[in-house]
């Protein structure tokens, strides 16, 4: 976003002391929109570049404040909790404000790049002793590309560590641009076969695979900065003998790899999609067992790639 200034980003979440969004300890910053649709997506609130209302039916009292306070008339009761009309809801935020059990939130918060750097400060004795630094993720951060690169240049002029938690799906000069300021890339990979990666992403992966080669050349001749493929594995969906072996092969040609990160599926975060009124395309899919991780890290290691369980 940019109202003829400074830019500003929607962000979702901030995550202090992480570490599971690259090395050491982080700062994570959640970044809203995202151009792909994974069944599995576990930051369902991330998915939509705008603000979005979130309702937790188990703590609401039924007061009704909400209902009455609302002028455009967007919520009323029903019979399983309150039900928002999102055709003339505004996002005023008044409900909001006036829920006493903060059964009504708002998922997203605009922010300037000055806030982003005066949170980063908080941790840096943190990132200090741990080789940490702080992590952009989503969402896909380059869906706000102007404003996540003004971030990771003014960190970068403070010589804070930095990574990028990108899908791949963006523009490929936003990309490039980010490499020259960007110590880490996270770069998620779902599947290699093209139609089946639309049917579970909503996206085809050309521009994904041609933009991890584009950023693997430029990381190589810049002679800086890696590139961590994390790897969602989804039982049924890319958790084959073939899906696997197709990855390894892509990943074997990359000349900035710093590892791969094999991130089993969970069902933690379907509860989020009944709040958003989402649907939750996974239905009863377990997570993978922890011999089918072991399977697949051993495919990994055995061809010479460093795999680890989660990242």
């Amino acid at each position: 976003m940019n109202f003829g200034g400074d830019p500003t980003g929607c962000i979702f979440d901030v995550k202090r002391y992480s570490i599971h969004d690259g090395p050491g300890i982080r700062t994570t910053f959640f970044f809203k929109g995202c151009p792909l649709s994974c069944w599995w997506c576990h930051n369902p609130e991330g998915i939509s570049p705008l603000p979005a209302s979130s309702y937790h039916p188990n703590r609401c009292i039924g007061c009704g404040r909400c209902v009455r306070e609302c002028e455009q008339g967007a919520r009323s009761f029903g019979p399983d909790g309150i039900v928002l009309d999102t055709t003339k809801c505004v996002d005023s935020r008044r409900c909001e404000q006036v829920c006493p059990t903060k059964a009504i939130e708002f998922v997203g918060t605009e922010v300037t790049v000055e806030e982003i750097l005066l949170m980063s400060r908080r941790d840096i004795p943190f990132y200090d002793e741990s080789g940490g630094g702080v992590t952009f993720s989503g969402g896909e951060p380059f869906l706000q590309a102007e404003f996540l690169i003004r971030c990771l240049e003014a960190l970068y002029e403070e010589e804070i560590h930095t990574a990028v938690d990108t899908s791949g799906h963006c523009r490929s000069e936003d990309l490039l641009a980010a490499a020259e300021v960007t110590d880490i890339f996270l770069f998620d990979l779902k599947m290699i076969d093209r139609e089946r990666h639309n049917l579970y992403t909503g996206v085809y992966n050309d521009r994904i695979l041609e933009n991890l080669r584009l950023l693997d050349g430029k990381l190589n001749d810049r002679g800086r900065g890696k590139i961590n493929i994390r790897i969602p594995l989804v039982p049924g969906v890319n958790d084959s003998d073939r899906d696997i072996e197709a990855m390894i092969d892509c990943v074997l040609e990359l000349k900035s790899l710093s590892g791969v990160n094999i991130l089993p599926y969970h069902s933690i975060a379907s509860g989020k999609y009944k709040n958003l009124r989402m649907e939750y395309r996974m239905g009863d899919v377990k997570p993978p067992s922890d011999e089918s991780v072991h399977r697949v890290l051993s495919m990994f290691r055995q061809r010479g790639i460093d795999a680890t369980k989660g990242g």
